[in-house]
């Protein structure tokens, strides 16, 4: 899978330990920055890594921030991202499940290491379900 990353300067460390992550298992990683710890707007790296989902780069995106919250706002602001912040192993399932989510957003100040990489790989493996939550995805892809 192409996986394209983003982070702020917070979210920095752990997009880094999720790009060894993830070409270790063999995905695609499309880095979209930021490059170090130094201060930065999560915007300006964010949108970019949501961006190419819909761009058809990337097939899903993860983005990184001190809380996630922000990086999450940022992703859903473009029209077709379904961006889910997620802080442990049943809300990477259920993003993906029930919501269908192309892109993961976390927070590197909430979660320790660890938990990051199971939920990208629950984020990874786990296939949307469709049948009733197909209508409510229609629906948040028309606003």
């Amino acid at each position: 899978m192409t996986i394209a990353l983003g982070s702020d300067h917070a979210g920095f460390p752990y997009k880094e330990l999720v790009k060894a992550h993830l070409s270790e298992g063999g995905h695609t990683v499309i880095d979209k920055g930021t490059f170090s710890t130094d201060p930065v707007d999560y915007p300006d790296f964010i949108r970019p890594a949501a961006q190419a989902v819909l761009d058809g780069e990337a097939e899903r995106a993860i983005v990184f921030g001190g809380s996630g919250n922000g990086e999450a706002m940022t992703a859903n602001r473009l029209k077709g991202i379904r961006c889910g912040l997620c802080w442990s192993e049943e809300t990477a399932r259920l993003t993906r499940q029930h919501n269908d989510a192309n892109v993961l957003s976390m927070g590197a100040r909430m979660i320790p290491e660890d938990l990051a990489l199971r939920i990208v790989d629950i984020f990874l493996e786990t296939p949307f379900e469709g049948g009733r939550h197909v209508a409510r995805i229609v629906k948040l892809d028309e606003f």
